[in-house]
């Protein structure tokens, strides 16, 4: 069946196409554009339908009605209308009805409102950012409340700075990886896997490829811990670095949930830490870290779509081996084209985390 139902906004850009086509046209760009590399490369494909756990819409205002809304294509800014998205799970799926209806009948909570943004996790946890374009107060607070009250659903009202909370600011999720699950609490407003299948596919072939490497991790970019904690396991100690005070705060959390007790997290930036390991400057958030203490032999890195920095690309040489899960591969093959005069691609691992986009997500283990 073609996938025409998915044709309706620009978050879904290849519709003309069944998900088996789609997934097959990108898997083969990825691995034409890679070939020079590797040729045998893993391949995880997606729940076809309701995989998406996180997502955004902006809202329409009409008389007396409101709909969701997506750009219509990618870079555009038209906005397109639609009545349901059926990338998303059924727990947000429901929620957008049930909050569509609710809002439309509130003039204060309808007022001015931008955007809506959902967060759910495989526990059936969901929690609803309602984002205005007005300053919201004690008088949308009890709104809220009641409207959070009726639906259960955890609300976060937000405006020009002011945030008010009803209930949580965070949902809870609990990931299998193997014979063993993992809790986590994920934050409003900070960065989470939306595909939480492919999520945990990637910690997976993370975890499986780490397991003979010994020594110590060292982890940049970690985010709330998303792989930290799983591939702890397969290290003696684990020093793990992120410049978000909010995934810092989720990442230690999360660490005490699961008893993960040989990881330290910092918050510093990859170029500060290879500054203090290479003894350029001191710290006073790594005081309490002997950082001599470390016998790194894996470093794991997840960059922003802007891949590696020079001074990071190359401090990461010094490692006998390389974790490299990256969100685009045109950044992950400028830094490839460098690091493989030193190092062995292993294994390559194709991610379909974002399914009817041109968007893919790899995996590289890179031996010295």
């Amino acid at each position: 069946m073609r996938c025409i139902y998915f044709s309706k906004c620009g978050s879904c850009t290849l519709h003309n196409l069944t998900y088996k086509e789609q997934l097959e046209l990108k898997s083969e760009r990825i691995k034409e554009s890679f070939k020079e590399f590797i040729n045998d490369f893993d391949l995880f494909a997606s729940k076809e339908s309701s995989f998406r756990d996180r997502a955004e819409f902006r809202i329409i205002h009409s008389k007396n009605s409101i709909s969701y809304a997506m750009y219509e294509i990618t870079g555009s800014k038209k906005l397109l209308s639609i009545k349901e998205c059926k990338i998303v799970n059924p727990m947000i799926d429901g929620a957008m009805k049930a909050l569509k209806i609710e809002i439309e009948k509130n003039p204060i909570l309808k007022e001015r409102l931008f955007s809506v943004e959902f967060l759910s996790t495989s526990k059936k946890d969901l929690l609803t950012t309602l984002i205005y374009h007005k300053k919201i107060g004690k008088e949308w607070e009890d709104e809220a409340k009641r409207l959070s009250e009726k639906l259960d659903m955890k609300i976060v009202g937000r405006s020009r700075k002011v945030k008010i909370v009803i209930d949580k600011d965070y949902v809870e999720e609990e990931l299998k990886i193997g014979d063993k699950k993992y809790k986590y609490r994920y934050l409003e407003n900070s960065f989470t896997q939306p595909n939480s299948y492919i999520n945990t596919q990637m910690i997976s072939w993370a975890k499986e490829h780490s397991r003979d490497l010994k020594g110590d991790l060292l982890e940049l970019y970690c985010g709330h811990g998303n792989f930290t904690i799983p591939l702890s396991e397969n290290f003696d100690k684990v020093l793990a670095t992120e410049i978000s005070k909010t995934s810092i705060k989720s990442a230690i959390f999360n660490k005490e949930l699961n008893k993960a007790h040989n990881i330290s997290f910092v918050r510093l930036s990859s170029e500060e830490l290879s500054r203090a390991l290479e003894g350029e400057r001191e710290f006073r958030r790594l005081k309490d870290i002997d950082l001599n203490s470390y016998d790194f032999s894996t470093v794991f890195i997840d960059p922003p779509r802007a891949g590696l920095d020079d001074k990071t690309r190359d401090f990461i040489k010094k490692f006998n081996n390389i974790i490299y899960i990256s969100c685009n591969p045109q950044t992950l093959k400028r830094d490839l084209l460098d690091l493989h005069k030193h190092f062995k691609i292993e294994r390559f691992a194709i991610f379909d985390q974002f399914p009817y986009t041109e968007h893919i997500e790899c995996g590289v283990l890179l031996k010295k």
